[in-house]
């Protein structure tokens, strides 16, 4: 099976699509809601780590935001050979967040000043994001290792490990954690609203009402939540007028051994990348097999690298193609890259404006739950469809069993493997990579060709 059947879609628009310009409009916001605040989240999760200025913190914050947005244009327009031609969306990888608060914590107990610290970080950012580059080039020669199911179960593992965050927003964040009101009646109430709005919308039978049930839901959800007094407007104070990007604003430093360290990130992020674009050709009703798979998997993959050189460039933490937009491709059944090219100019518009991007960030935590939840598990459901595709035969079933048992104990709990050495536990502690590394393994291990496998019921291949 070297495609995905157009038959039955549920989508409105399909990749080469252009939808009218109010419709565009609202795709493109849908997907602005999505990300948003989990694009900023980890420029504010190692300012506040590192006590970084409030200005250092905001530049970074802006920096993620125009960057995502150059990287979403060359991902959606595909240049030549770079870009996956796909609905793409480029935000900042959290894989870096630990990394960078490791390193940078450990060079502020040594006494080393803040603009050192940056330019060290963003140092070993910028060259290591050229081994994101070399890998684009040999991912054709890696086609007996990332196999469908392989990818699958990287894409399952994505989307049952965001779950934890959407559920964890829905009872009220990590604040409410904090503060002891998570899961109390207020963020319970507007999680569950904002998610039967979006369910409710989603079942209309007009195109538009689809489209926009993710962004109806958290307004609703907002203006609710405001009533409650729970919108909090003190991230919009101090903020300047405009940001404009300056090339190594804090100089350029290198240590070998921070790049090892975020070498390894890179690499794995690679992986991951591979799984992001996967999903999004499937939920976009193109190819997860052959040739045009394998070109857009390359120039995907290659784009990555290339966005990562230039956030780190201009002080961006290191950036990937994004999982949560293809939960939106599907609750909305828009896979057009036109819409795409919307959210670039947009996301470069708020980045050099950041007191209109900041006010995104200030819609509470159970208001983004209550989406976020059900568009997650999409993702999940999109690596079951990836999985079956390839057909799910003892072989498969042992890859699939086994990986995701131990990529979901991981996640249960990270320290299991803390016995390892330090250089091989970086790679096991995260369970979409402890998942995915274990399929590969799996994958080359266990031989082929078995004649007594016989795949699971025909009504299993339903699903795809």
């Amino acid at each position: 099976m070297s495609d995905i059947s157009n038959k039955g879609s549920d989508l409105i628009y399909e990749l080469d699509d252009n939808p009218p310009f109010h419709q565009t409009l609202l795709g493109a916001i849908t997907h602005l809601l999505a990300i948003f605040v989990p694009m900023v989240t980890p420029a504010l999760i190692v300012g506040a780590a590192l006590q970084l200025s409030t200005e250092t913190t905001s530049y970074l914050v802006s920096m993620a935001m125009i960057a995502s947005g150059v990287g979403t244009w060359l991902q959606v327009n595909r240049y030549g050979h770079v870009g996956s031609g796909l609905l793409s969306i480029q935000s900042v990888n959290f894989s870096f967040v630990t990394v960078m608060i490791a390193l940078g914590s450990s060079m502020k107990s040594d006494g080393l000043h803040e603009e050192l610290i940056m330019s060290s970080l963003l140092g070993v950012s910028f060259v290591g994001a050229f081994l994101v580059v070399g890998s684009s080039f040999i991912l054709p020669y890696l086609r007996r290792v990332i196999t469908p199911t392989v990818s699958g179960v990287v894409v399952l593992m994505i989307g049952l490990s965001l779950i934890k965050v959407g559920i964890i927003d829905f009872g009220g964040g990590f604040a409410a954690k904090s503060s002891g009101t998570f899961g109390n009646y207020e963020n319970i109430g507007v999680g569950l609203l904002v998610l039967l709005v979006v369910i409710g919308f989603n079942c209309c039978r007009s195109p538009l009402l689809r489209m926009g049930g993710i962004a109806i839901g958290l307004i609703v959800g907002y203006i609710v939540s405001f009533c409650l007094g729970m919108v909090d407007f003190s991230s919009m104070r101090n903020l300047p007028l405009v940001t404009v990007p300056i090339p190594f604003k804090y100089g350029f430093e290198f240590n070998f051994h921070h790049f090892l360290v975020v070498g390894t990130i890179y690499l794995l992020s690679v992986l991951e990348a591979v799984g992001d674009i996967t999903a999004t050709a499937m939920v976009s009703n193109r190819p997860i097999k052959g040739e045009e798979y394998q070109s857009r998997l390359r120039g995907g993959v290659l784009a990555d690298g290339l966005v990562s050189v230039i956030a780190s460039a201009v002080g961006s933490l290191p950036l990937t193609t994004f999982a949560q937009n293809n939960g939106v491709i599907q609750m909305t059944g828009v896979a057009s890259r036109y819409v795409g090219r919307f959210i670039a100019v947009m996301l470069v518009i708020l980045g050099l404006f950041p007191g209109i991007g900041r006010f995104f960030t200030t819609i509470p935590a159970p208001v983004l739950g209550g989406a976020m939840t059900l568009m997650f598990s999409m993702i999940a459901i999109a690596g079951i469809r990836i999985i079956i595709t390839n057909g799910l035969k003892r072989r498969e079933t042992l890859i699939v069993a086994t990986s995701l048992g131990l990529g979901l104990g991981v996640s249960y709990d990270p320290a299991i493997f803390q016995v390892l050495p330090a250089s091989i536990y970086v790679l096991v502690e995260n369970p979409i990579c402890a998942g995915g590394l274990t399929a590969i393994l799996l994958n080359l291990l266990i031989p082929l060709g078995q004649k007594d496998e016989k795949p699971l019921p025909h009504v299993l291949k339903e699903l795809d």
